[in-house]
């Protein structure tokens, strides 16, 4: 059975590289770094789709909205923490100091215990 090779970034990028310079054939680049002619086709279009915006700041905005996006998310979670750590405080008190809290602040309401 065959184990599956796997490329780090900067190999592939080598072999795109040389394939859109085109001084050997694919299949002299192939033999040459042991990789198959299908996969370096699909490094180079990788390579030729992103080279575009490798030079724009549509990137860099991309990743200020990202880290913006995820600040907003972890106040929310901040937020809804103290507010379940509230509730769950707010629940240890037993219903009979409950009731002896209401009855305590508020004399004109009663509860039926009965």
């Amino acid at each position: 059975m065959k184990m599956r090779k796997n490329f780090d970034g900067t190999f592939k990028g080598k072999v795109a590289l040389e394939a859109i310079k085109r001084e050997k054939t694919l299949t002299q680049i192939a033999s040459d770094y042991q990789v198959h002619v299908s996969q370096i086709r699909q490094w180079k279009k990788r390579l030729l789709e992103e080279i575009p915006g490798l030079f724009s700041r549509k990137q860099e905005k991309n990743q200020a909205e990202a880290e913006e996006l995820t600040a907003e998310l972890y106040r929310q979670f901040g937020q809804m923490k103290v507010e379940l750590d509230w509730v769950k405080k707010s629940q240890t008190y037993s219903v009979e100091q409950r009731r002896n809290s209401i009855e305590q602040d508020h004399p004109d309401i009663s509860i039926d215990t009965s």
